[in-house]
């Protein structure tokens, strides 16, 4: 036994003096005496049950017969970490640090303990210590300064280690946290500026330095970058997203819709940039309806979209500006794939009221009530177009079946007893013509109490 014991001491003692090989973490080591080994062999038996109690009784033993041996203190630092005993804990790593100020392992257990106490500026002191032995843990320290709002080392550390090892998702998102202040902003154009200078063919750097310009209104500056990136990487889709607002800015519509048209099909751009420049588009065409058809085919590229309508969403916007025309064709457009979606059957139906194209509607309107048997708007619409093409009695017929389905709906109610009043005017039946008018003004004064 003893012969073994020896090993495991010669081989820790190795590897403590040489530091050449990676360090391990120490469970066994030399014996003194039967007495110690009998105490030491416990405390791990019982560590393993997670009898920590039982563990630091035997652990005691061994340290009142070697005080100063590192692994007796490093094991205690454990047993006492497991037990959250946290001040104890950090009194045998730290005394196990003293011992023998080479071995990591120590540290590590100081930095538990401090991370588990939350105590960060503590934890980077002994962060700082392993980065000696593992530059690894240099991702620790930029949580722990992003922990400590120490910004301005969190982002030379992110952007050292975006350098060395490559960039990382959890950086990318504390470097976009930290740039949400503006005065880094100016510390990481730089950076970026000298990453394209070293790197010309990353596009991500490009695509950053984009952002921050257009971000502090640097529009000239960021179109200079993109068109770097273009020079550079003659295939990238993000250089054409700058692209096409310079185009559109100097009312180049044809190298619009070419810029356009790359941004839209590429699927390395994210869906809402795809959405704002079609919304940017939608206006130019709105003052160069030449583009129209162009932004008809720009649209398809929208088709299997899942969170934004987009005819629909363009067929509105032409329709808060009045012009009927186009909203109909855009939610005619929408409509083809989506007849269920009874709100733009609505507008629409509205939008032919508003172009007087009766015939059209009250046909509309007609088809859509087998489909949608209690949806009142349908039959109002039906008995309007069909009142103003003067065909009172069918009128009347869909507007008194219609009047059933209407729930909780006053103005709606209102529109319908008007135009059954209408109706019955074009019937010569002034009694019902005058009970639905006044019907219609009751519920009209009902509303002004």
């Amino acid at each position: 036994m003893k012969n073994i014991v020896f090993f495991f001491f010669f081989a820790f003692q190795l590897c403590n003096s040489n530091l050449l090989l990676a360090q391990t973490e120490p469970d066994a080591v030399a014996l003194a005496n039967d007495e110690f080994q009998d105490s030491f062999f416990e405390s791990l038996k019982q560590k393993g049950m997670e009898n920590y109690d039982r563990a630091i009784t035997a652990l005691q033993k061994c340290d009142d017969l070697q005080p100063n041996n590192f692994v007796v203190s490093f094991e205690l630092g454990k047993n006492y970490l497991y037990q959250k005993d946290y001040k104890r804990a950090y009194e045998f790593f730290d005394k196990a640090t003293k011992i023998d100020p080479k071995n990591q392992w120590a540290w590590v257990g100081i930095y538990d303990v401090c991370y588990d106490t939350q105590d960060y500026n503590q934890a980077i002191i002994i962060v700082q210590k392993l980065v000696e032995f593992k530059a690894d843990y240099k991702e620790d320290l930029t949580s722990l300064y992003m922990n400590t709002l120490q910004f301005d080392k969190a982002l030379d550390l992110i952007n050292e280690l975006n350098e060395k090892v490559g960039k990382s998702e959890k950086r990318e998102l504390y470097k976009a946290q930290i740039m949400q202040d503006s005065k880094y902003q100016s510390v990481e154009k730089f950076n970026l500026i000298e990453q394209i200078k070293k790197f010309p063919k990353e596009e991500s750097n490009y695509i950053a330095l984009i952002f921050l310009y257009s971000q502090s209104n640097q529009e000239e500056k960021a179109l200079e970058v993109a068109k770097k990136l273009e020079i550079a990487i003659p295939t990238s889709d993000w250089a054409q997203v700058s692209l096409f607002k310079f185009h559109l800015d100097n009312n180049d519509g044809d190298n619009a819709v070419k810029a356009m048209n790359v941004v839209l099909s590429s699927k390395k751009i994210d869906q809402k940039i795809k959405h704002r420049i079609l919304n940017e588009f939608l206006i130019f065409t709105k003052n160069n309806p030449k583009y129209e058809p162009d932004l008809d085919k720009a649209i398809a590229y929208f088709d299997n979209d899942k969170q934004i309508d987009v005819a629909k969403e363009i067929g509105k916007f032409f329709f808060s500006k009045k012009e009927w025309d186009k909203a109909i064709k855009y939610f005619e457009m929408h409509l083809k794939n989506a007849r269920e979606d009874i709100e733009t059957q609505i507008i629409l139906l509205q939008s032919y009221t508003e172009k007087q194209q009766f015939d059209v509607l009250s046909q509309k309107a007609d088809n859509l009530i087998p489909f949608f048997p209690t949806q009142p708007e349908f039959y109002y619409y039906a008995g309007l177009g069909n009142n103003q093409m003067e065909n009172y009695q069918k009128a009347v017929d869909v507007l008194e079946t219609g009047l059933d389905f209407i729930v909780d709906d006053i103005a709606l109610e209102i529109n319908f007893n008007i135009q059954l009043g209408q109706a019955y005017s074009g019937l010569g039946d002034m009694k019902k013509k005058e009970m639905y008018f006044s019907k219609a003004n009751d519920l009209i004064l009902s509303q002004k109490k």
